[in-house]
């Protein structure tokens, strides 16, 4: 099968001159395209002079992760897309299990493992070796719960997960296409969870590939800020309204608002109050759009099976289980 390798880039020049030539050297029968999302800071003119045969798709503006992908992967033909950030660095013959696993499931999404570009005994908080959520919505991964992030020992083997890292994560463009791609409305974070939920809810089943390997910098984008906050637990909300099953959206979200003024009592304690305010924040602009998120609901069967255990706040922060393997 053949593969676009899509890079979205907005003012990370300096991201693809550290890793672009890794990627290109180490990404045999693939074709390697840069969205780039209007950057400023010489992107463009750096891609053409330095890496000519690059495909570069020149956006009028920053769309964002989400609908900058949307708008990009229009011009690409390839049966398979690797999504990919443009902090990643990839490892020797990474592409061989990936082009092994479609060549068997085809219509799939997956993603390799994601370790630490500089820390890479460990696993990254992206996406690590594989994402689940718990009931409420709250993600986390194989290797990485919360903060708490595990060395790598091959402990985590080939299996299905529920949601692929938006880091590095391969789609069939079947499937991208029949689901609209990102809902735009996100942005950035969360967007991946809600495009596998959708993907969960038709049928599509998403996997791990444990014998391959890329290294994630992470948090370059947008550091761990009150921004990056708001965006998780607001996106997290839209994603609970559009893909919960109807009788159990009312009594799952008013538990996750308890769970969530936990949150922000939890952070005021550490004196953390830009990150309660954000967390306030992402409420209250969720308040404002729920009326035309419950419009974007389809009619596709909601499925109740898709959480991994019921409260993964409880299980970590009660139950002191930090590695995903005690769980």
């Amino acid at each position: 099968m053949r593969i676009g390798i899509v890079i979205l880039n907005w003012n990370g020049k300096k991201l693809l001159e550290k890793n672009l030539n890794n990627v290109i050297d180490k990404s045999n029968n693939s074709k390697i395209y840069i969205i780039d999302n209007n950057s400023s800071d010489g992107s463009q003119d750096f891609i053409k002079k330095k890496f000519p045969s690059i495909n570069i798709i020149e956006l009028d503006k920053n769309y964002g992760f989400a609908e900058g992908y949307n708008v990009g992967l229009k011009n690409i033909s390839e049966e398979l897309i690797c999504i990919m950030n443009n902090d990643i660095e990839v490892s020797d013959n990474w592409l061989d299990p990936i082009l092994i696993h479609f060549d068997k499931n085809p219509d799939s999404i997956a993603q390799p493992l994601i370790l630490d570009y500089k820390n890479r005994k460990f696993f990254e908080y992206a996406g690590a070796a594989g994402g689940y959520i718990d009931k409420f919505g709250y993600p986390y991964c194989r290797g990485r719960i919360f903060d708490s992030i595990e060395e790598n020992h091959d402990q985590y083997k080939d299996e299905k997960i529920f949601w692929a890292s938006g880091a590095c994560m391969v789609i069939s463009k079947k499937i991208f296409e029949e689901l609209n791609g990102f809902d735009s409305s996100f942005f950035a974070h969360m967007e991946e969870i809600d495009l596998c939920w959708r993907a969960f809810n038709k049928g599509y089943q998403c996997f791990s590939i444990s014998n391959s390997y890329v290294y994630h910098e992470g948090a370059v984008s947008i550091k761990k800020n009150s921004k990056k906050l708001f965006l998780n637990y607001r996106n997290s909300l839209i994603m609970l309204t559009k893909n919960l099953p109807i009788k159990s959206l009312m009594p799952r979200l008013l538990f996750r608002l308890i769970l969530d003024i936990i949150s922000v009592f939890r952070h005021l304690l550490k004196g953390e109050v830009n990150f309660s305010f954000a967390i306030l924040k992402a409420h209250f602009e969720y308040f404002k759009i729920v009326s035309k998120i419950l419009k974007k609901r389809d009619n596709v069967l909601k499925k109740e099976n898709y959480f991994g255990v019921n409260s993964i706040a409880f299980d970590y922060y009660v139950l002191g289980k930090k590695k995903f393997f005690r769980l």
